[in-house]
C-alpha cells in the first residue's frame, strides 16, 4: 500500500516542477510569443518536449549533486524530501511575490545544504565547488555580453534583426496534389531565417531550462530512494509541462527577467549565453540558476553597447562620453556603423528607458538571501525535528 507521505512527497514534487514550468517557460518562450513567430500552446508543448530532453541528458548529471553530492543519500527520509521541497516551493513563491527572477537551483542548494549542516554530514568541497560557480556565472555573462554588445551588436542588428511582415510567416499553397508551404504574404527570406533561428534558440533555452531545473524538483525523492532517476526525470518534466500549458501563459506575455522589453534580437542574444553558461554548468553537474546568467547578460550587452562612443583608453580611465545604460540595446542602428570610440554620443542618450538599474540591485541581493534563508530555515528544521535518515 502506497503510504500518505509518499504521495505527500510526490505532490511537493509536482508543485516545485509546475511552478518551474510558469517561470521557465515565460523565460524561454516570452520573446518568439511576444513576436507572434509561434502561440503560446505551440510553446508549451516544445518547451515540455526539451525540458525532458535537457533534464533526460545532461540534467541527470544535476540531479546526481543534488540527490547525493551534498549530503549522503540516506539523509532523504520521505519526511526530510517533503521539507526540503517545501523550501524550494516557498523560495519560489517569496521570490515571485517580490518579482525577481527565481533561482530555484540557488534555494535547492541552500535547503539540502542546511540540511548537511544539521546533520554535519555536508560535502564542503561539493558546495564550495558550486558556489565559485555561482560567481563565475554571472561575471561570463556579463561580459560576454559587453564584449557583444561594444563591438558586434550594431553589426548584427544591420543584418539579423527582425522586421516582421503583418500577415503570416507561412501559408500553404493548395493548388498542386499535396499542399506545400511557402513564405506568407509580405514575408520575406530574412524575417522567415530570423524566425526560424528565434524558434531554436528557444528550443535551446528550453533544453538548457531542463538540464538545470528537472533536479530541482525530483533530486530530494530520488536521493530518498522514493523513485529512481528515469523516472523522476519523466515526473520533473510532466510537471514542468503542466506549468507551461496553464500559468506559464501569462509569464509568456509579461516575462518577469526584463526580456519582453529587449529588442528581439538582443534578447536572442541573452538566451544563447544564458542558456550555454547553464547547459556548460549543469553538464559538469553544477545546479546553475537561468536568471542568474540572464539578468547579468542583458546588463553587460547594455553596458557594452553604451561605452561604443567612448575609446579604450578613455574608457579605463573612466573618461566617458555619455551616461552608461542598459538601455543603450535599444537604439536603432543606422545605414552605416561608425566605429568604436567615434559613434556620436547623443545617439545613446536618446534610447527608451528598458531596465530599471535598482532591479539589478534587488537581484543580486535576492540570489544572496533566498538561498541563505532556505538554509538557516532547513538548518534550524532538521536540527530541532529529527527526521532526516542516518548515514
Amino acid at each position: 500500500m502506497v503510504s500518505i507521505l509518499y504521495l505527500i512527497a510526490l505532490a511537493a514534487a509536482i508543485f516545485v516542477g509546475f511552478n518551474i514550468g510558469g517561470s521557465s517557460t515565460g523565460v524561454a518562450w516570452g520573446p518568439p510569443v511576444g513576436a507572434r513567430i509561434t502561440n503560446k500552446t505551440a510553446a508549451a508543448a516544445m518547451m515540455t518536449f526539451f525540458v525532458f530532453l535537457g533534464g533526460w541528458t545532461v540534467g541527470r548529471n544535476v540531479i546526481d549533486t543534488l540527490s547525493g553530492g551534498l549530503v549522503p543519500q540516506a539523509l532523504f527520509s520521505t519526511e526530510a524530501s517533503i521539507v526540503i521541497l517545501g523550501f524550494i516551493g516557498l523560495g519560489m513563491l517569496l521570490a515571485n511575490i517580490y518579482g525577481v527572477p527565481v533561482s530555484t537551483s540557488m534555494t535547492a542548494v541552500g535547503a539540502i545544504a542546511g540540511l548537511g549542516l544539521a546533520t554535519g554530514e555536508l560535502d564542503y568541497a561539493v558546495i564550495g565547488s558550486i558556489m565559485i560557480w555561482w560567481v563565475i556565472a554571472p561575471i561570463v555573462g556579463f561580459w560576454v555580453g559587453a564584449i557583444i554588445g561594444r563591438h558586434f551588436y550594431p553589426y548584427l542588428d544591420q543584418k539579423f534583426a527582425l522586421e516582421q511582415s503583418s500577415g503570416p510567416l507561412l501559408t500553404l499553397n493548395r493548388s498542386g496534389v499535396v499542399p506545400t508551404p511557402e513564405l506568407g504574404p509580405g514575408t520575406t527570406p530574412r524575417e522567415a531565417v530570423s524566425s526560424v533561428l528565434v524558434l531554436v534558440i528557444a528550443c535551446y533555452m528550453s533544453f538548457s531550462a531542463g538540464a538545470s531545473n528537472v533536479a530541482n524538483a525530483v533530486a530530494p525523492l530520488v536521493g530518498g530512494g522514493l523513485i529512481n532517476i528515469s523516472n523522476a526525470v519523466i515526473l520533473g518534466s510532466v510537471a514542468i509541462g503542466i506549468g507551461a500549458f496553464t500559468i506559464a501563459r501569462r509569464t509568456m506575455e509579461s516575462v518577469g527577467n526584463d526580456l519582453t522589453d529587449l529588442p528581439l534580437l538582443a534578447a536572442t542574444i541573452v538566451m544563447v549565453v544564458a542558456a550555454s553558461i547553464t547547459t556548460v554548468a549543469s553538464a559538469l553537474g553544477i545546479p546553475m540558476s537561468l536568471a542568474l546568467s540572464t539578468v547579468m547578460c542583458i546588463v553587460g550587452l547594455g553596458w557594452g553597447r553604451a561605452t561604443r562612443p567612448t575609446g579604450i583608453s578613455d574608457l579605463v580611465k573612466g573618461n566617458t562620453k555619455n551616461k552608461i545604460s542598459v538601455d543603450a540595446v535599444a537604439v536603432e542602428t543606422g545605414d552605416e556603423v561608425p566605429p568604436v570610440g567615434e559613434e556620436n554620443p547623443e545617439n545613446i542618450q536618446n534610447a527608451k528607458q528598458l531596465f530599471d538599474p535598482s532591479s539589478v540591485v534587488r537581484f543580486v541581493a535576492f540570489w544572496i538571501i533566498g538561498p541563505s534563508i532556505a538554509t538557516g530555515l532547513s538548518y534550524v528544521t532538521f536540527v530541532l525535528l529529527p527526521i532526516a535518515g542516518t548515514p
